[in-house]
C-alpha cells in the first residue's frame, strides 16, 4: 500500500493511516510523544515514517495507549514497544485479552465474531501492559489525554480526550463509513446494548474528532458526530 501522508487533526496532534481505513494518532505531550492505537504488523514501519516527518525518532514515543485490544489495533503493539521501549497502556478490562494474544471466546456477541476470531491472522503477540487505565486520569501530564470508558464493543474500550485542543479520539465507539456515522457491527462488539452508554460519555463539544475507522471529523463534519450523541438510545 502507498503510504497515505500523516494530516494535523490539531496543533500537537497528527493523524497517521496504518492501513486502507485505520488510523493512528501522534499527540505531542509534555513528556513526548503520545501514541494512540497501533494497528496491523505493518503499522510500526508507518509509524516510524511519520514520526521521521515530524523531524523526531521512535524513541520519542514514550507511551502507547491502546484504545482496546482487537488485533487491528494491537497486532504491531508488541514489536513497536520494542522498538521505542514506550510504556505500552490500556485499561484495566481489556488488559486480561492483551496478555493472552487474542479477544477470548465470549468477547463476540454474534456468532460470525467468535468464528473470525478463531483465525490465526487475528491473533497477536501477547503482551504485558506496563499500566492499566481507569476512567478519568491523564496520560503523558497536563498536555496528554484524559481517559474516557467507553464500554460497549470491548469491556475496557476507551476514548481520550486531548483538553488543550478540544480533540477526541474514539476509537471504534463511532466508525465513520462514507457520509454515513455508525456503532459498528453488533456481532463484533462484546455488548452492543451497553455502547449508547458509552457514547453517552464522550463530550459533545469538541473542535475535532479522530476516529480508528474513516476520516477524522472537523468543522462542519461536527454536526454528524453531535447528531449521533444525540440521538435517543
Amino acid at each position: 500500500m502507498r503510504r497515505a501522508a500523516p494530516a494535523e487533526l490539531a496543533p500537537g496532534v497528527l493523524r497517521v493511516p496504518t492501513a486502507v481505513g485505520n488510523n493512528a494518532f501522534l499527540v505531542d505531550g509534555d513528556e513526548g510523544l503520545i501514541l494512540v492505537d497501533v494497528g496491523w504488523l505493518g503499522a510500526p514501519a508507518r509509524i516510524e515514517s511519520s514520526v521521521a516527518d515530524l523531524g523526531r525518532t521512535l524513541t520519542d514515543i514514550r507511551q502507547i495507549v491502546l484504545t482496546h485490544a482487537h488485533p487491528d489495533h494491537v497486532r504491531g503493539a508488541a514489536e513497536l514497544r520494542a522498538r521505542t521501549g514506550a510504556q505500552v497502556l490500556i485499561h484495566r478490562a481489556d488488559a486480561d485479552w492483551l496478555r493472552a494474544g487474542r479477544v477470548p471466546p465470549a468477547g463476540r456477541s454474534g456468532r460470525v465474531g467468535r468464528l473470525i476470531d478463531r483465525v490465526p491472522l487475528l491473533h497477536w503477540r501477547p503482551l504485558e501492559p506496563d499500566g492499566v487505565l481507569t476512567d478519568g486520569e491523564y496520560v503523558g501530564g497536563s498536555s496528554g489525554l484524559r481517559v474516557i470508558h467507553t464500554p460497549g464493543h470491548t469491556p475496557g474500550h476507551i476514548a481520550l480526550l486531548h483538553e488543550p485542543t478540544d480533540t477526541v479520539f474514539v476509537g471504534d465507539a463511532i466508525f465513520n463509513r462514507g457520509t454515513e456515522l455508525s456503532l459498528g457491527p453488533a456481532a463484533l462488539a462484546a455488548d452492543p446494548l451497553l455502547r449508547p452508554t458509552g457514547l453517552a460519555r464522550l463530550p459533545r463539544t469538541v473542535r475535532a474528532v479522530g476516529l480508528a475507522h474513516g476520516d477524522p471529523l472537523v468543522n462542519d463534519d461536527l454536526q454528524r458526530y453531535t447528531a449521533l450523541l444525540n440521538l435517543p438510545t
